[in-house]
């Protein structure tokens, strides 16, 4: 959307642990309706990044700033719930936590497939503690969803649910910024690619471009 104000930006941000950096500085603008896709082998950066934008880690450079009353979800890799709980009281306990109704938690729990019962999340399959972290993010009705890798553990139905998902959001006014490996994903769904080696910013510009040159950076 033209004209109107981001609704995320990173600003020259950077992050070092210890005496290593693994994300030099850089600048990302995320703007309605736009989906970006992050590229790069593993350690290359990618999940710092989304961790910094989400706000779970501080940044040793550089700030990022969020549009006024922006909602942000993030999805990481590793589960962010509590084992011992089941999906449906993970979903329940935030939704108190965010302050969000306990009808959408149920409704999260059906739209996601969730088992009902009450095994412990901690014992469920890869895939639905993937979704479980989705539905979690969801709690809030973000307009910024962040994505790292969300499909590797889901099957090619559920896969394709998921980045429907991101489209409807996208459609709708909001933002998404995932990290994939897959380049199918990348030239189906994102409309701008960031590519990280080394934590050092390599790439940016349209998908399509990225497509033609992709073998380059192989």
């Amino acid at each position: 959307m033209t004209g109107a104000p981001p609704l995320l930006v990173a600003d020259g941000v950077a992050r070092s642990f210890g005496g290593r950096r693994a994300l030099a500085p850089l600048r990302l603008e995320l703007r309605r309706g736009e989906v970006v896709g992050l590229a790069g082998p593993n350690g290359a950066g990618k999940s710092t990044l989304l961790a910094l934008l989400a706000g779970a880690l501080e940044p040793t450079e550089g700030q990022v700033v969020r549009g006024d009353g922006v909602r942000v979800g993030w999805v990481p890799q590793r589960p962010a719930h509590y084992g011992r709980l089941s999906a449906a009281e993970n979903l329940r306990l935030f939704a108190r936590l965010e302050g969000a109704p306990r009808e959408d938690a149920d409704a999260l729990l059906r739209r996601f497939d969730l088992p009902e019962d009450t095994r412990p999340s901690a014992e469920l399959s890869v895939g639905n503690r993937q979704r479980l972290n989705v539905a979690l993010s969801l709690l809030t009705r973000p307009e910024v969803l962040l994505l790292d890798e969300p499909s590797a553990a889901l099957d090619p139905g559920r896969r394709e649910r998921l980045w429907e998902l991101v489209r409807e959001l996208g459609r709708s006014g909001g933002g998404v910024v995932f990290a994939t490996q897959d380049l199918d994903e990348l030239d189906r769904l994102a409309d701008r690619v960031l590519v990280l080696r080394a934590g050092e910013c390599v790439f940016e510009g349209p998908a399509a471009e990225w497509h033609e040159r992709a073998a380059a950076f192989a």
